[in-house]
């Protein structure tokens, strides 16, 4: 066993290479830039965007839709391809995959090349892509530094709202609705690629830094990471596993329910004052900032800590978003929205975290993908959202509702604890 003095700048390297592969991957907050041209035919007749087929709001929505499935599901092989293969070639794949798939997308000007290009080339790049780069930087660091790393790597697919649409944007306006696809999909393909071969494992028998001594530190809330790296076979035994995929569940959906909705909440709240985009834009920047900002301070609180802090300030602000809409209060509105963003975000970085320290490094590839299906499963909010806003006029029960799931959540964080491995597995000393 060989543990460091210190980090070595290699393993920031492959922190930052992830994050900027991240950054690519986040194309996904570009829907809505293209879907708006999608099914205004006012827009799509015009010579720049000549060519494209006109889609209904259902079928502009099944992409996107099929998009997100598609990740969370091969969030499993993309984990097993980077345990067994390398962090190199799992984004190798997701870049030319995601990439092949834009520019196809971009050809086909069709609902079938929408479906084909962004719905399962995007998913597959996306997958595959982001099921690398987290894994590969976890291994470089000891549990006290773990959540700020899964932070920074995981920060980077937040802080793509604050770049992609304006500029998926910016080309339509100037070359056109499959040039946007066109240069994302090149760009994405070169860049991805390119960090993918920054990617890499620390050499056999490397043990990270450990935690610097403080005088008088109380170190019991603290990380602590476990001795023993599980199978996925052996961690699937434990209940804590099946904890993890529904604490994700439980802080995904809260999220997924602003994310969804924030165009339409700002416009209702500000009667048309202030366009809705804004919103969403300020909510990238404050995902990527609640993905970086939890996972430093579960760090030190502990991960069930800074869960616990982050769903109970976050259920204060779904019970008083109805009432920000109500009385068209734009700023609180801001404010408790941001806290939405900020939570859904540190969700991001704390459950390779918990993973991570549950469950060790060596196979967090595809121990994580496994415990990212709760993240697939947490979008069942928003039809759920859209049932009730049709039956009531409204979406306050649907906040009442999420607001009483991130309760549950805090309860299920309380009770969780890292399973012991002799006890799971009484034939190993």
């Amino acid at each position: 066993m060989n543990t460091v003095s210190k980090t070595p700048a290699k393993a920031w390297r492959v922190v930052f290479a992830g994050t900027t592969i991240n950054l690519c991957l986040g194309v996904l907050y570009a829907w809505s830039v293209w879907k708006v041209r999608i099914v205004d035919p006012n827009i799509i007749g015009l010579p720049i965007n000549q060519g494209w087929e006109v889609l209904k709001h259902a079928q502009a929505s099944t992409p996107v839709t099929l998009c997100m499935l598609i990740f969370a599901l091969l969030m499993i092989p993309g984990g097993k391809i980077q345990d067994k293969y390398g962090p190199t070639i799992a984004a190798s794949i997701g870049g030319i995959a995601i990439g092949l798939g834009l520019i196809i997308a971009g050809m086909m000007k069709s609902y079938t090349g929408l479906i084909i290009g962004y719905g399962i080339g995007g998913g597959i790049g996306m997958g595959i892509g982001y099921a690398a780069p987290t894994p590969a930087a976890l291994k470089w660091f000891g549990p006290h530094k773990r959540g700020l790393v899964a932070g920074l790597v995981v920060s980077g697919y937040g802080g793509a709202a604050l770049y992609v649409s304006p500029l998926a944007k910016w080309i339509i306006d100037t070359w056109g609705l499959s040039a946007s696809f066109y240069v994302l999909g090149i760009a994405y393909l070169i860049v991805i690629c390119a960090a993918a071969q920054v990617l890499a494992w620390p050499s056999e028998g490397y043990v990270p830094e450990p935690a610097p001594e403080k005088a008088g530190e109380d170190k019991s809330a603290a990380p602590v990471a476990t001795q023993n790296d599980w199978t996925a076979g052996e961690m699937t035994k434990t209940w804590q596993f099946y904890a993890l995929v529904v604490m994700f569940i439980l802080s995904t959906q809260s999220g997924i329910l602003i994310i969804t909705n924030a165009a339409g909440l700002l416009n209702k709240a500000a009667a048309g004052l202030v366009a809705g985009w804004i919103l969403a834009s300020y909510g990238g920047l404050v995902n990527a900032a609640g993905r970086v900002g939890t996972g430093k301070y579960s760090d030190i609180l502990g991960r069930d800590k800074a869960y616990m802090l982050n769903c109970g300030v976050s259920a204060l602000a779904m019970l008083l978003i109805p009432y920000a809409i109500s009385t068209k209060s734009v700023l609180l509105l801001f404010l408790l929205a941001g806290i939405g963003y900020w939570q859904y975000g540190g969700g991001l970085a704390l459950m390779p975290s918990y993973t991570a320290d549950f469950y060790g490094p060596k196979n967090l590839g595809f121990n994580y993908g496994l415990v990212f299906l709760g993240w697939g499963m947490g979008a069942f909010m928003p039809r759920l959202a859209g049932t009730i806003r049709d039956a009531t006029g409204s979406f306050n029960i649907a906040f009442y509702l999420s607001a009483a799931l991130l309760l549950v959540a805090i309860v299920l964080a309380y009770i969780t604890k890292r399973p012991a491995y002799a006890r799971a597995n009484p034939n190993v000393s």
